[in-house]
């Protein structure tokens, strides 16, 4: 690719700057060129080599407005703001038509969380300006301190409207919109912009995320397909656009598109996942196991890999291999509710009761108030026979679950069997008054209870009320 004149230049002075460094000699560059330097360098990180340029350039140069700028610049990066206010002050006194000077004193206010000051000095330097994208872009950018999402949309607008290649502006804007929950009107805005710009891979991405948001999913993959026409190397489109094949249930085309982002780019966890996941929906079992097992050696540390294999192994009824996984998934995160009611329920299955018991009560403990997850756990703890313990975690469900007609029948068996029968008798009233025809739990859950005389005939005195 053959260099522009202007960056040849651009190079040769880099190279000459860097080459006088080394030497200590004092080689002559205009102010312009110090000013290039100084800014490349900040923009790389190297603050202390653009301090000794901008030492040279001021030594060079003293009178240079544009220098001036760049210190004040530099002054606000590290927040000397006072000294940089003073140095701005002197500026304005000499060129007060010069809009980098409006600029960076709304810098100033904004590093003080002075925003609506911060605009309304934008709003000076947009009469000054030949950049009008670059300062609606700084408006936009204060506006979304202040949390003013319309304004800082509209900001952003204008600032593509001056330039339409504007990237930060146009994710920006998405943003927006978004954020005030606009996707139909974004998806609008977007074929407007598309319009005027049809090659801006950006737009049609965020074409295709909005599509991907309201479920409108082959809209979304139209778009993403135009995105990854204009460039053929977009990894996120290729990957969004395998989520929206999954959606329609595509499973082929969409393990197509993951693997095309394994092509771009080193295998992602992520994407092995998906692409086990589309091959167990289309019931390739082996290869489904093949990309799971792909997944935890990418990253062993990935709870879902393990988990994905958990399930795996559940549908298959393995359980032996299935708790193998759910423990592999639960020494990276055994907080996780979800987690660990895989694991009581694979316990369930193969009559470790007491670690079931356990697997529930860590479920719950860590957020998991379903109602079924409380009654698998009391189901547990009275075949265990811990009655009591049976009766204070019904009591606690109750507090989730007032009127649930199980809990109160669980809660009437569970008394009948501790001999507390003025409580049984009050719970299981509440149950048959709930829902009468569910007194069978009784008879289901509680054999012994179901076949005293009195329980049957409180039943029965209960219907012809």
């Amino acid at each position: 690719m053959q260099l522009s004149n202007e960056e040849e230049d651009y190079n040769l002075s880099l190279s000459k700057f860097e080459s006088m460094l080394k030497t200590n000699k004092v080689l002559f560059f205009d102010s312009e060129e110090f000013e290039e330097i100084i800014l490349h360098y900040l923009d790389i990180g190297k603050a202390n080599l653009a301090k000794k340029a901008l030492k040279l350039a001021l030594d060079q140069h003293p009178k240079s407005t544009g220098l001036k700028l760049v210190q004040v610049e530099m002054l606000v990066y590290d927040d000397k703001l006072e000294i940089a206010e003073k140095l701005l002050n002197e500026l304005y006194a000499i060129e007060p038509n010069n809009e980098e000077i409006y600029i960076q004193k709304a810098n100033i206010c904004s590093k003080r969380d002075q925003h609506e000051k911060a605009v309304e000095l934008l709003k000076i330097a947009l009469q000054y300006t030949d950049d009008y994208a670059d300062v609606y872009n700084l408006i936009g950018m204060e506006y979304l301190f202040m949390d003013n999402l319309e304004m800082a949309k509209e900001s952003f607008i204008k600032c593509l409207e001056e330039d339409l290649e504007d990237q930060s502006a146009l994710y920006n804007v998405v943003y927006c919109f978004e954020f005030l929950d606009q996707n139909q009107e974004a998806i609008v805005y977007l074929n407007e912009y598309i319009n005027k710009n049809p090659y801006s891979e950006i737009a049609w991405h965020q074409l295709g995320r909005l599509h991907y948001g309201v479920k409108e999913y082959e809209n979304a993959i139209r778009a993403f397909d135009y995105a990854t026409l204009i460039d053929d190397e977009f990894l996120g489109a290729f990957m969004e656009k395998a989520k929206a094949y999954e959606r329609l249930k595509k499973y082929n085309e969409a393990i197509e598109s993951y693997n095309r982002t394994i092509e771009l780019d080193d295998a992602t966890s992520y994407a092995l996942l998906r692409i086990g996941k589309c091959y167990e929906k289309l019931g390739n079992t082996a290869k489904a196991l093949q990309y799971y097992n792909q997944t935890v050696h990418e990253d062993p540390l990935l709870d879902k890999g393990w988990i994905a294999i958990t399930d795996f192994y559940v549908r298959q009824k393995n359980f032996q291999k299935a708790l193998f996984f759910v423990n592999k998934a639960l020494a990276i995160d055994n907080q996780n509710r979800l987690y660990w009611k895989r694991y009581a329920t694979i316990n369930k299955q193969m009559n470790f009761f007491e670690e079931a018991e356990f697997g529930y009560r860590k479920a719950v403990e860590f957020g998991d108030y379903a109602l079924e997850t409380w009654l698998f756990w009391v189901d547990i703890l009275q075949f265990l026979g811990e009655f009591e313990s049976a009766i204070q975690t019904l009591l606690q469900a109750s507090e989730y679950f007032p009127e649930e007609n199980e809990i109160e029948y669980r809660l009437a068996g569970l008394y009948f069997m501790i001999q507390d029968n003025t409580k049984a008798k009050f719970h299981l009233s509440n149950g048959l008054r709930l829902n009468f025809e569910n007194y069978i739990l009784i008879e289901d859950l509680f054999p012994v209870v179901w076949s005293k005389k009195m329980v049957k005939n409180y039943i029965e005195k209960h219907r012809k009320q």
